[in-house]
């Protein structure tokens, strides 16, 4: 059976970029393929000209096409792979195209290098926060794998509504949202390869009825895999923010993912502490994981420090009852303290905008 350029392309997912660990495929890296009888051509756009391995590489391909056509009971008599380079990062690249979501002035994603440091708990309460303040503000619950979003919401009992061929978003604590969530049963695990979960953060993205918002927290899945690649590639991002503990080890992986944003052209807005300290019943307070160290990771990153959050029973009890507005309505250390990072937050993204950090689409309100 004759090689095609669909065989060839199926091929090239098993060739990966020896820097970014992903095959160029999902790496949008392959600008063409042509296949001539027994000769294929294929076209691979890196990311630098002088790459140190592109023949490692170019053997990679070779080796991956030629056993495809083996498999077809195929021989080639040639293999030609030619390089280009693009060294624009992937959100220079985004901002060239046309806007997938048009109405949103702000993107920001949240973000940590690790799970278990609350960054879903941070992503809520930062969306909330900002509404608050008078902004229109949309959630989306990134985190394929994980999503909190139906507890920490209360969103157990939504139904999902469609108009237009678009998800109709949640309304609720003065936001918008939508998560994977409530589209699954609740005790479902969603044991998906990359491209799928791929797929579904696009869905999700792109294919809800967000309206015009002022702002869209994305809670990304943790670590630095498919999904932080796929909004890269997708969305004008006007930064992230960084979840991190105190710890040294939370600090090791938060670096990974600050470098795995400005890797792909995305710009930090800045670094949150949670699980800062410890507030007792009777006020006081215990630093049980070192406070400060992620302010000092920040100072030695050169990053913005956005403030610190700590562990108190009422930011437990409001996210697992689903009632994130309850942190902010009872004069207190943890409404100070997350009033404090949205201020600043809201602060780093005016002044990425006067920077000219991404190219926004022009919007009028009336």
């Amino acid at each position: 059976m004759p090689l095609t350029k669909d065989d060839v392309i199926d091929a090239l997912r098993t060739v990966n970029d020896p820097d970014l660990h992903k095959d160029l495929v999902t790496l949008n890296m392959v600008r063409s393929v042509a296949v001539d009888g027994s000769a294929v051509d294929i076209t691979v756009e890196l990311t630098t000209p002088a790459c140190p391995l592109k023949d490692k590489i170019r053997g990679d391909i070779e080796k991956a096409v030629h056993a495809k056509a083996a498999s077809k009971g195929e021989r080639l008599s040639r293999i030609d792979v030619d390089f280009t380079a693009d060294v624009r990062s992937p959100q220079e690249k985004v901002a060239g195209k046309d806007n997938p979501l048009p109405n949103v002035r702000h993107i920001i994603a949240v973000g940590a290098g690790k799970g278990g440091v609350g960054k879903s708990t941070v992503a809520v309460n930062l969306a909330v926060g900002l509404a608050r303040f008078g902004a229109r503000v949309g959630l989306l619950d990134g985190d394929i794998y994980g999503p909190s979003m139906p507890t920490m919401l209360g969103l157990n009992a939504s139904e999902v509504k469609a108009h237009n061929n678009l998800i109709q978003p949640f309304e609720a604590h003065g936001i918008v949202s939508m998560t994977i969530g409530v589209l699954v049963e609740p005790e479902k695990p969603l044991i998906w390869r990359g491209p799928m979960a791929h797929g579904a953060f696009k869905q999700l993205a792109t294919q809800t009825e967000w309206g015009e918002l002022d702002y869209l927290i994305i809670d990304l899945p943790p670590g630095t895999g498919d999904v932080p690649l796929t909004l890269a590639q997708m969305l004008a991002l006007t930064g992230a923010v960084i979840v991190c503990t105190p710890q040294r080890v939370a600090q090791d992986d938060a670096r990974r993912a600050v470098r795995m944003f400005q890797q792909l052209g995305v710009g930090i807005l800045g670094v949150v502490e949670n699980m800062s300290y410890f507030i007792c019943e009777h006020g006081s307070e215990y630093d049980i994981f070192g406070r400060g160290g992620a302010e000092v990771m920040a100072q030695e990153m050169n990053l913005p420090y956005l403030g610190g959050i700590p562990i108190t029973t009422q930011l437990r009890v409001n996210g697992d009852s689903g009632n994130p507005t309850a942190n902010f309505e009872t004069p207190s250390p943890l409404a100070d303290s997350l009033n404090k990072v949205v201020q600043n937050l809201a602060a780093q993204v005016s002044m990425a905008t006067m920077r000219n950090v991404v190219a926004q689409p022009t919007m009028s309100i009336s």
